[in-house]
């Protein structure tokens, strides 16, 4: 099922095989960022991390990621909630 993104603020989407991979797991995100859990989504083959608040919030988890060796684009990328509320964007993988 799709996972439906907030137009409020960003969200970082990963390859659910790519954060496995790395070893990366719920919890480091939770300390790091106290996440709830419509905060940290996942549906089939895809991770939803967001919508993330705070300007540093973003940049601090793409520096988190790519230094476990995950590649922007290709393993993740970040949408930016930059859309009016009445459309609806929807994320799969």
């Amino acid at each position: 099922m799709p996972l439906r993104l907030p137009s409020a603020a960003p969200t970082l989407l990963i390859r659910r095989d790519a954060f496995e991979r790395v070893g990366l797991t719920r919890q480091q995100f939770d300390a790091a960022l106290n996440l709830t859990p419509d905060e940290f989504r996942v549906e089939g083959a895809l991770i939803a991390v967001g919508p993330l608040v705070g300007e540093s919030a973003l940049g601090e988890l793409i520096e988190t990621l790519e230094g476990a060796g995950l590649v922007y684009f290709e393993d993740f990328f970040e949408l930016s909630g930059n859309w009016p509320e009445w459309l609806a964007v929807f994320a799969q993988g």
